[in-house]
């Protein structure tokens, strides 16, 4: 996973190139983004053996003072943060970025990381012989330094005054991005004011995932050198527009696509109507790892686009499962969009989450329930009871209960990942839990914030 050591030829062109320091990353349970630097030299040293970081380090949490101690997550111990040397990047200014991963002292993949539950569900899906690509949208929130509201006298929803009135700033991500390696596809005004969102090519998941935290620094780094810097939380004002961190997923079985050129609903073959259904029936206990935070619940309400209801339909944006059928307009042929996830989630989490509902579905031939062709909050609760369409939790310790219950996440993503999600998200809950929405909202706004 850490790559082939790079020779010295090579650190020697990457000096030329003007690096001189290499930042490894990774994102912890509750969704911050934790980092370590080394000198160039170093390089090969982050890679292997890596750099010590104590156990603690998944146990961080977004108020920036606690840590949610478990019984297997404590002080005595330590692991290793090893970079991964194959997708080492140059982001500008003499800093380069790889994503790393926790290992043991003796080289052993930790079973709370991230990364690595990812690659772990990524090789199940091989082993299955389904190959997947993950697209990941950012959303994201420009405000002042201090957190603060920026003006919006011109802003209107995907209206070009905002580019306009950011336009250096917009051109610079795209700039700085491709410099980078990242394959913007759109990046436009969203409908909140200073709310932009970027979307970004699809890859394989553990790429995919890497690539949305690479962004993330990027677009960081230019907010900082215009003066501003950006809210990646999902409320970040009270009773305003919220930021989602959608994920896009297609399925392919022996190079045949599952979501087109099938005769099931809209395209799927059978298996993709078994892979959409095992998402749909599992959103409910995976609320907790896709948009689980304190704030989370804030946006998680009908009418915000945000997918409220556990439910999928044909470009139904108040789905939580929304379908893209292959065609003119989709060359890339059918894809799946899961609508709740939230930039407050741990993307490499997220991503294992939905593939391996996917699969799961894949593997017990989950039934797909009917097509939702309407706003489903505008179905009668009978009607949503008769089409087992659920009501996404909105209250915190409900999302945490039914993660911590689920025999279904724990087979998929491990015990050790869920247990580190439930205890960040419960010390949430319990600091914090009756503090009302705009209090949440002004506390965290900046809680992921780079």
């Amino acid at each position: 996973m850490t790559g082939t050591p790079l020779a010295a030829a090579a650190i020697a062109q990457l000096e030329s190139e003007g690096v001189d320091t290499v930042v490894g990353t990774v994102v912890n349970p509750a969704g911050l983004t934790l980092a370590k630097t080394v000198p160039i030299r170093r390089t090969n040293t982050f890679a292997d053996p890596g750099l010590g970081a104590s156990p603690s380090w998944h146990a961080f949490a977004i108020d920036q003072s606690g840590i949610a101690f478990t019984r297997d997550v404590g002080v005595i111990g330590d692991q290793r943060l090893r970079i991964d040397l194959s997708a080492l990047r140059i982001v500008g200014d003499g800093l380069a970025w790889a994503p790393a991963a926790f290992f043991s002292q003796e080289g052993a993949p930790v079973p709370a990381c991230a990364r690595g539950t990812l690659s772990r569900v990524e090789t199940a899906l091989a082993e299955a012989g389904v190959e997947a690509v993950v697209g990941h949208e950012v959303e994201f929130l420009l405000v002042a330094p201090d957190g603060e509201r920026l003006p919006s006298t011109l802003w209107a929803q995907y209206g070009l005054a905002g580019v306009l009135e950011h336009e250096a700033f917009v051109r610079d991500v795209t700039r700085s991005a491709g410099a980078a390696g990242i394959a913007i596809e759109q990046f436009h005004p969203e409908y909140g004011a200073n709310q932009f969102e970027l979307s970004v090519a699809p890859q394989p998941p553990v790429a995919a995932a890497d690539q949305l935290v690479l962004l993330r620094l990027v677009i960081g780094r230019v907010a900082r050198r215009h003066g501003l810097r950006i809210s990646l939380s999902p409320a970040p004002f009270a009773n305003g527009v919220g930021s989602g961190a959608h994920q896009h997923f297609s399925l392919t079985m022996s190079d045949e696509p599952l979501f087109s050129d099938g005769a099931g609903a809209r395209g799927m073959t059978a298996v993709g109507e078994n892979a959409v259904a095992g998402v749909v029936h599992g959103l409910p206990e995976a609320q907790g790892v896709l948009c689980g935070s304190i704030v989370s619940g804030l946006r998680m309400h009908p009418g915000n686009w945000a997918g409220a209801y556990a439910c999928w339909g044909t470009e139904n944006r108040e789905a939580a499962v929304r379908f893209i059928t292959g065609g003119p307009g989709n060359p890339r042929g059918g894809n799946v969009e899961v609508k709740i996830v939230d930039p407050s989630a741990n993307p490499y989490l997220a991503s294992a989450a939905i593939l391996g509902l996917a699969l799961d579905g894949i593997e017990r031939r989950a039934q797909l329930p009917p097509e939702v062709t309407i706003d489903p909050a505008d179905l009668a609760a009978s009607e949503r009871e008769r089409d087992g369409i659920l009501s996404l939790h909105r209250d915190q310790a409900e999302v945490i209960a039914a993660l911590n219950d689920s025999k279904l996440m724990r087979k998929l993503l491990g015990n050790a990942a869920v247990d580190m999600v439930v205890a960040v998200r419960t010390l949430e809950h319990e600091r914090y839990g009756d503090l009302d929405p705009e209090q949440l909202a002004d506390k965290f706004r900046m809680a992921w914030s780079l």
